[in-house]
């Protein structure tokens, strides 16, 4: 993911380096690659101290880091921001706080959603594959069906892009999200949140599958079941879901593309760069998949993701044994009230 985040980053900031290195401008590509690291420490330092509390815990040369993290992530970038205003130079004002604005846009688009899919692997490796397999279908069969059947323009940024190719790719994705979550449902590895075993210093991606991926019995609707001759079905609750996923993968990730489209014609170039013959850039392959990582994200928080309480007795754990006493208390008294302990247990 990092590899991909910097490969995409750098055929950006290329693009505006290229449009106005005649002009010198001075420090631009020294200062955005220096903010992508800033915002890289920023990120990453956060995913440690949020996965990685215990092991932390045990390093004191990193008890400082995670401490004072955002401090000195904001130290860093206040660096690189004072650099900027010292290297504004006369007569080219505009054009540099252009290419500021060019540098913090590109971050946004890049680091921040890389850090998304990061966020989504750790939820379990079934919201990884599930969405990024759904964007490369779409693409694939939208362009199979555009160029059998391909008769109506959809959009005039993409002028082979057609309505049949688009609507073709949306049934044919959501049948193969449907399918492809079906199997990796039935796998451990795929389905459970990655944790940390600072015991064993190891990633531990096995658990008890929650409710989303056991199988249950599901009534069909009276208008299928004419159709299809089934009144009950047996599937995955995750599958479900997957539909959501297929839907946003085939009608709204394609925006992704039309967006990169029409930032190529505004720079009038064929591709973002040539890494890959035939393909063009990295970014090329990847114009869909960011807006995917932050939909998956949004999703994940909105509709599945729960109180995690093993989340919740890592920080616990890191705390002072006077503030864990104090939070044992405090626990206890209200389980108390609640009829959950007897009361006498308590003291």
């Amino acid at each position: 993911v990092l590899s991909i985040q910097v490969k995409c980053y750098h055929e950006i900031i290329t693009i505006g380096y290229r449009v106005y290195h005649s002009y010198d401008l001075p420090w631009f590509r020294s200062l955005s690659w220096y903010f992508l690291l800033c915002v890289n420490y920023f990120f990453y330092g956060e995913t440690v101290a949020d996965y990685f509390a215990t092991f932390v815990q045990r390093r004191e040369q990193l008890q400082f880091l995670i401490r004072y993290h955002r401090f000195i992530s904001f130290a860093l970038y206040l660096t690189g921001f004072c650099i900027f205003v010292l290297s504004l130079v006369k007569k080219h004002y505009r054009l540099q706080f252009y290419m500021f604005a060019w540098t913090h846009v590109t971050l946004l688009i890049t680091v921040t959603q890389s850090h998304l899919v990061i966020q989504n692997l750790f939820e379990g490796m079934i919201w990884f594959l599930v969405p990024i397999s759904s964007v490369i279908c779409n693409d694939i069969t939208a362009y199979i069906f555009g160029f059998f059947f391909g008769k109506t323009p959809l959009i005039k940024l993409s002028p082979k892009k057609t309505w049949e190719g688009f609507i073709g790719g949306f049934f044919s994705t959501v049948v193969f999200g449907f399918i492809f979550s079906y199997f990796l449902a039935q796998h451990q590895y795929f389905v459970c949140p990655v944790e940390y075993n600072s015991e064993t210093n190891r990633f531990v991606t096995e658990c008890e599958p929650s409710e989303l991926f056991q199988m249950k019995k599901y009534s069909v609707p009276p208008l299928l079941q004419a159709v299809l001759g089934w009144e009950t079905v047996n599937m995955y609750p995750f599958q479900m879901h997957s539909i959501a996923l297929s839907t946003f993968a085939s009608l709204i990730g394609p925006f992704g593309g039309f967006f990169a489209s029409g930032f190529k014609r505004a720079f009038k170039i064929k591709d973002f760069a040539n890494t890959i013959p035939g393909h063009g850039g990295i970014m090329d392959r990847f114009d869909c998949q960011y807006l995917m990582a932050t939909f998956v994200h949004v999703y994940i928080t909105s509709f599945i993701r729960g109180p995690n309480p093993s989340k919740l007795l890592k920080q616990l754990l890191i705390l002072q044994p006077e503030q864990q006493l104090s939070v044992y208390k405090t626990l206890k008294s209200h389980l108390v009230k609640k009829g959950i302990l007897q009361p006498s247990l308590r003291g």
